[in-house]
């Protein structure tokens, strides 16, 4: 009698198969991301590889390297920022839909609108603010690195950009469809 953890990775798909599960390796398809998820890459890998530099020159080198770390707090915000383009590009930030099950359809419609227009007009307002502190940032230099510390607050204001264009272009198909996610949770932002 073969135990269960004994059993080979034929088994295991044939029981697998039989419970009613179909275990097949998709294709890697990458023309459904969207661009801002590849700056997203981008800076999360730089981010990778100073965070790997101040790991190698701390504990192999026992030299720690000071900049590392100040990079890294800087990357980690620009991984964030153009990680939230994504999400306002997909449309799956945190929403509250319950309410709308109840309300009359030209209410729900009415308040889907309104809180298209809000999140636009945030962002909008955002990218104001950030390029006011841009400005009173001045020629301020990073801590460690010789670098204006307003090349950061420039990543926030592209990031904050982007959203902004993104939330103007949901707010646009909601509008041409007639409803948003909000009112019909089980629809998606890239059907027509």
């Amino acid at each position: 009698m073969q135990k269960s953890s004994d059993a080979g990775p034929v088994d295991s798909v044939k029981r697998a198969e039989d419970a009613g599960l179909h275990i097949e390796d998709d294709i890697a398809d990458f023309s459904q991301v969207p661009w801002e998820a590849w700056v997203s890459v981008f800076f999360f890998a730089v981010l990778a590889l100073v965070v790997l530099t101040q790991f190698i020159t701390r504990y192999v080198l026992n030299d720690s390297a000071s900049w590392t770390e100040e990079i890294a707090r800087y990357l980690l915000v620009a991984t964030v920022f153009s990680g939230a383009v994504i999400g306002v590009a997909r449309n799956n930030h945190i929403q509250v839909d319950f309410v709308y099950r109840y309300l009359p359809k030209p209410a729900a419609r009415l308040l889907a609108s309104l809180v298209d227009l809000i999140r636009s007009a945030f962002y909008i307002a955002m990218v104001y603010l950030c390029y006011l502190l841009i400005e009173k940032l001045g020629a301020s230099r990073m801590t460690v690195v010789d670098l204006p510390v307003s090349m950061l607050y420039w990543v926030c204001l592209g990031g904050f950009a982007a959203m902004a264009l993104r939330s103007i272009q949901i707010s646009v198909i909601h509008w041409q469809r007639g409803y948003s996610v909000l009112e019909r949770p089980e629809s998606s932002i890239h059907e027509r």
